[in-house]
């Protein structure tokens, strides 16, 4: 039977020491590769902020439902990066023209933010926001393109052009023939980029592929309030009302922002990390399926929660939990409108005077790990609480949805549901 948050939050007090010295936590390495197969023959401009943010909205519509496409195909734990996926389909529509351009920019819910005098705003957007979200130097986020080009095949010199300018990309020649070799090399480049946590995601290459496109993401953050690993102890988490496995529950107790959302019947905690990054955590009610969770998640709710944040004391429990996750998005898009771009009738030919190019897959991998780092820090967490007030909780001990966010563009990095935190 299942503790109440209260009983299980005196359990867990109970069990842990009275001094709470702050330890430093980093959240692990995420690193992310989006790969583009294309198969033959089947300087900072200074545009107003707002635009920007426009675009993060977009993204994040295009995240989540994306989300939704993924969800419906399991009930298992979730994790990607929306921002490598985006990046990586807005250098494809810069190759793309046609029937297949529209549909890209749909897919990718850009339609609005399309210029017909302007036919490089969405480049120089993407550009833009990379800028703004590392602009500062102490953001460990490193975003890379890599494109790996067959012997024989030729780019359009203006698309080659452009995705230098725009996405500052390496481009590289191989000899696809050599299929073995191939593989090895852009493995190799891929383990380099992602600092050795993504290995060998290129398993198998056809022959006929001409063009690879290389996308990968490396974030590390550490918390601004750390959790001590010396209060980390075994406690449940409730995957469903049948299923419980025991999991390593961190500990904090500090003054941290938090809301409920009643009409979506869950609450949401921030966790900032020092660069300017937060984690939002979505937890739903006791009770509440988590499933019916998944229609109420948009863009606009996601900003009213970051809205509706105030800061409260409180007690949090949060699983330590690691995944790995890979997905073939080529059997996801079609559905949400991209379809021509995999088909016979793909339009890219301002990728290359090549006939009969298409893209014959999508793939993403994403990695994920937070826990502890084991050295002591001088400050205590304490600092500013009362001693004998008791906190609110916030027991993370059922199926929730995290969201990784800069905050001052409101760009969403990654996001995920972990239904079994014990599963990698």
């Amino acid at each position: 039977m299942e503790f109440s948050d209260l009983a299980q939050a005196e359990w867990l007090r109970s069990q842990t020491s009275q001094r709470m010295l702050a330890n430093k936590m980093k959240m692990g390495l995420l690193s992310i590769v989006t790969l583009l197969c294309f198969l033959a023959p089947a300087h900072q401009a200074h545009l107003p902020s707002a635009t920007i943010l426009d675009l993060s909205f977009k993204n994040m519509d295009f995240a989540m439902n994306l989300y939704r496409k993924i969800s419906g195909y399991n009930d298992q734990n979730i994790f990607f990066s929306p921002l490598s996926i985006s990046t990586s389909f807005a250098v494809l529509l810069m190759a793309a023209d046609g029937v297949t351009h529209e549909e890209i920019l749909k897919g990718l819910n850009l339609e609005q933010l399309e210029r017909a005098d302007q036919p490089e705003l969405i480049p120089r957007l993407f550009q833009l926001l990379h800028e703004n979200i590392t602009q500062n130097g102490t953001l460990r986020l490193d975003q890379g393109m890599g494109m790996f080009v067959g012997q024989e095949f030729v780019l359009e010199e203006k698309f080659q052009e452009q995705i230098k300018r725009y996405f500052d990309t390496d481009i590289e020649t191989v000899d696809f023939r050599d299929t073995k070799g191939s593989r090895s090399f852009i493995n190799e480049y891929i383990k380099n980029k992602t600092e050795g946590k993504v290995t060998e995601v290129i398993s198998s290459l056809d022959v006929r592929t001409q063009l690879m496109l290389i996308n990968t993401i490396f974030f590390q953050g550490t918390w601004q309030k750390p959790f001590n690993p010396n209060l980390t102890m075994s406690a449940p988490f409730y995957i469903d009302n049948y299923n419980i496995v025991q999991v390593p529950m961190m500990f904090l107790e500090d003054k941290l922002y938090m809301m409920e959302d009643s009409a979506l019947g869950a609450k949401v905690l921030k966790l900032p990390y020092r660069e300017g990054v937060s984690m939002l955590i979505l937890l739903p009610n006791k009770g509440m399926d988590y499933t019916v969770i998944d229609d109420g998640i948009t863009a606009e709710k996601f900003f009213s929660w970051i809205r509706g944040l105030q800061k409260t004391k409180l007690e949090v429990n949060l699983p330590k939990f690691k995944m790995e996750e890979s997905y073939a998005l080529h059997d996801l898009l079609p559905d949400m409108g991209m379809a021509s771009v995999f088909s016979n009738s793909a339009n890219l030919t301002k990728l290359s005077e090549e006939e009969s190019l298409k893209v014959s897959e999508v793939r993403h991998k994403a990695v994920i790990e937070v826990d502890e780092s084991g050295t002591t820090a001088a400050a205590a967490t304490t600092t500013g609480i009362i001693p004998y007030s008791l906190p609110r909780t916030f027991i993370v001990n059922r199926p929730f949805f995290f969201f990784i966010y800069h905050e001052y563009t409101n760009c969403l990095l990654f996001m995920g549901r972990v239904i079994d935190p014990t599963k990698n």
